[in-house]
Parts: structure tokens; sequence; C-alpha cells
């Protein structure tokens, strides 16, 4: 009955709707009237339809997704109280943040289903005796570890690497060749560009040339048959771009790893972006990390994290965590955004903006690759120069207010006063020290005018 309905109808081409609208509009510029220019490169038009998918890339999505949990670890007791009770409310995996070799592997993982849980392991140090430790006492379990090095990653937001280029790699090497018990031990940190301002084919070329670097290493040194990374990404404010970026990230790995001839697949974690969050009408945030949350699921991501929306400036809290928490539960238990998998497949547009970032990313991966590779660039300032000149635009859309943050620099609230709530310093930290690199920054939009607003309430 419904094929011989839509049958009544022919088929109406591009070209027949452009002159529709085009007719429409009355003699009125069709490219300056209704087609976008993002500052990604892309220009958006006014309508998609099954023209613009012909050529369209075709990535796998993950059957489900899984309710994560950031917990910082400063005592494993602690924390481990913390970890079994965000559990039983709804957290279905766990990232630990382990600053020092101190922390107890053993007193932190107590009494957690370790074949159930899915965990992540992020550490502010590197060393190959504390990883040994811990891979001794997993041994026999039957666990769900994602275990996150990225030395490259620690030289591009630091400057410098762990200890030395050599030791690092020495290190590196070791633990790779030791990690067949864990699902990934090499992480990619994508966070960093997105929250330092690059476009979306930046992020995701810097992202590909960034696990490139780890795997010209390993195909040199070992064999890395089931080299099966994790991309740590943040998600931005642009809705549909967004879920674009994750599956043309899917893409653009499968299709590296395929000239390697190693599992297509990749792990991803995600979670919102810093770069748009704003200390003033902080309430505001919650929006922002439902929509950027969304974006990651539907996107694709393997598990989602997300920001509390008062983190830039309270210390970790009970009501801003549950909120968190609470904002994932609703989309998986009340919006059921985990019944059906890889749900943006056959959005034209949302098929398009795919095929479009990863072909433009591609070509930036393409030039890095050809002047030496992802190192060699950093280390002349190529990548770090790239950011800044694309963030710089975007922070002047924000300054001119075509870029809006509502509450922050559109319909502020002068009686919002912010200067006896701050917990955390939330602004970019300027510590004078010798780097081996210019350090790529994360930098929020709102600083500045965040900065001479309280300056203001002090002087009142």
């Amino acid at each position: 009955m419904m094929e011989s309905l839509f049958q009544e109808f022919d088929e109406v081409s591009a070209k027949q709707w452009k002159q529709k609208i085009q007719f429409d509009l009355k003699g009125a510029d069709y490219n300056e009237k209704l087609v976008y220019k993002s500052l990604d490169g892309i220009n958006i038009k006014p309508f998609y339809n099954t023209e613009d998918v012909e050529d369209s890339i075709k990535t796998p999505s993950p059957k489900n997704w899984n309710i994560c949990e950031h917990l910082y670890v400063v005592s494993a007791e602690k924390t481990n109280k913390r970890a079994l009770e965000v559990l039983s409310k709804g957290t279905e995996s766990l990232w630990f943040i382990i600053p020092n070799e101190e922390i107890s592997i053993e007193d932190l993982l107590k009494s957690i289903d370790l074949e159930k849980t899915i965990i992540y392991f992020s550490f502010s140090f590197f060393s190959e005796n504390y990883f040994k430790r811990f891979r001794e006492f997993l041994k026999g379990k039957k666990i769900q570890i994602f275990v996150q090095f990225d030395i490259v990653g620690n030289l591009a937001r630091s400057g410098n690497w762990f200890h030395n280029l050599q030791k690092d790699h020495e290190i590196l090497d070791a633990l790779f060749s030791n990690s067949e018990d864990f699902k990934s031990v090499i992480s990619v940190d994508a966070t960093l560009y997105q929250n330092a301002g690059a476009t979306i084919p930046q992020q995701l070329a810097y992202t590909l040339a960034h696990v490139n670097e780890y795997l010209n290493h390993f195909q040199e040194k070992q064999n890395f048959e089931n080299f099966q990374p994790q991309f740590l990404i943040a998600s931005g404010p642009n809705y549909f771009f967004e879920i674009a970026k994750i599956k043309a990230l899917r893409w653009l790995y499968a299709t590296l790893a395929s000239e390697y001839k190693i599992p297509e697949t990749c792990h991803i974690l995600a979670q919102p972006t810093k770069r748009n969050k704003t200390l003033y009408d902080f309430n505001v945030n919650l929006l922002r990390t439902t929509t950027e949350s969304m974006s990651a699921v539907l996107g694709g991501a393997d598990t989602v994290y997300n920001m509390p929306y008062d983190a830039i400036y309270h210390k970790n809290n009970e009501f801003g965590d549950r909120i968190a928490r609470n904002q994932l539960l609703v989309m998986k238990h009340e919006a059921y955004l985990d019944k059906v998998a890889n749900a943006a497949e056959g959005a034209y547009y949302i098929e398009n903006l795919s095929q479009q970032f990863a072909e433009m990313a591609l070509d930036i991966f393409k030039e890095i690759e050809k002047s030496g590779g992802f190192l060699k660039q950093l280390k002349e300032g190529v990548i770090q120069r790239k950011i800044k000149e694309s963030a710089r635009k975007e922070q002047d859309q924000f300054d001119k207010g075509e870029l809006v943050l509502i509450g922050t620099n559109k319909f502020e609230n002068p009686q919002d006063k912010m200067k006896d709530e701050l917990e955390l310093y939330p602004f970019l930290k300027q510590n004078p020290r010798k780097t081996l690199i210019e350090p790529i920054l994360e930098r929020r939009l709102s600083e500045q005018l965040e900065q001479e607003r309280l300056k203001q309430e002090k002087a009142d």
C-alpha cells in the first residue's frame, strides 16, 4: 500500500527544488540568503536529498552505549566507595584518573564487578613498574578495562615528554607488548584539539595523524595485529556537525587501519566540550551538555561521560554529578536513545556532512604526512599555529556577538554574581616553564569577558 502511494508522485531532483526556491526568492541571491558558510569550511545548503548521499560513507556503530562517571582518585578507599555508589545509581562505566603511584588498584577496585563494568584508567604519570603491579593484580580475572597511555598527547598538551622521547617510547613498547589482558592501552586524546579551538576537519585530521604516529612506531617495532585504539573526543555545540564528526572519525580510522592490515574498529569515549561552557548564567551549561551528549550518542560513541554544569568553577559535588548522570539516564531510559544502533544513518544532511568532513580531513592528513608527520609538525609549531588561527576566528565571532552564548554575551543578567562561588580557577593558567615545544592550550570562548565581569564585581 505504501509503495504504491509513493509511486503516485514523481521524483523531484535537486535542480528542480533549487529552481523553485530561486523563483520564491524573487531575485534575491540564493547563495547569500540561504547558504550558510561555517567556520569549519562547510557551506550548508537549505535542503538535501538523495543526490547528496550517492557516495556516502558507511560506518559501523556500537549496538549500545555506556553511561560513564569520571572519578579523580585522591584516596583509593574513598573513591571505591563513591564508585560503588554511582554504579548503584545508574552509572555503567567508570573513568578513574590516577594521580600518583601510591594509589592501590586493589583497594580502588574492591567489590566492583570487573566482568560487567567497563573501566577506563588514565594516569598523570608514566610508569612501567606501576603497570606491572596493576597487571599482576588483574591476572586471571575477567575484565573490561581500557588503559589510556598517550605519550604524543602528553607532549602536545604539556610541551614535554613524560621522561624523554627515547624513554617514553621504551616504556610504551613494554606496556604494549604486555597488554593482551586489556581491551586497549593506546589512546588518542582528541579533546585537546576541540577545546583549543580547532575546526572539525582539523580535529579529525590531527586525530588521524596522531594515531598514525603510534601505527608507524609499532609497525617498525613489533607485531600489532590486534591494535585497537581508544579515541577521547569532545563533542561541540553544532548538533548535526558533531554527529557527523564521530561518523567521519570511524570511517577515517577504518580507512587508515586497512592500509596497515589491522582491525578497522576503534573505541570512542566522548564528553562535552569545555570551549563553550560559561561561568555566568551557568545553568545554560545544562542545555549545552545535553545536546552535546546527544550528538555523541547519535554519532556512535561507545561511552559518554557528561560534564557537570558547574565543573569549570566547582569541585566535584554530589548535586552536579547527579544532574550530569541523570541527563544521560533520561536519554537512555526515557528518550530511548539506546534502542537503535546507527540511528543517524540515511539522513541526507548528516551523511553529506560526514563525507565532506572526512574528505577535508583526509586532505589535511595527507599534507601532514607529506611534511614529515604529526610529531614533526608539532615540533615545528605548525599544528599549534593552525589551531590558533582557527580559534582566533571563532573568538572574533564571539567577541562581535555573531556567535552567541546566552547569558554571557547576549541577554546577560547584571545581577548574576560569581566572585564568591569560585572553588576552582576557571581560566587558562599561565605557568612559565621550559618546554620542548609550544603546548596546545585549551581556552574557553568567554574567559576574557568573564574576567572583566569579575573585576567589576570586586570593584563594586
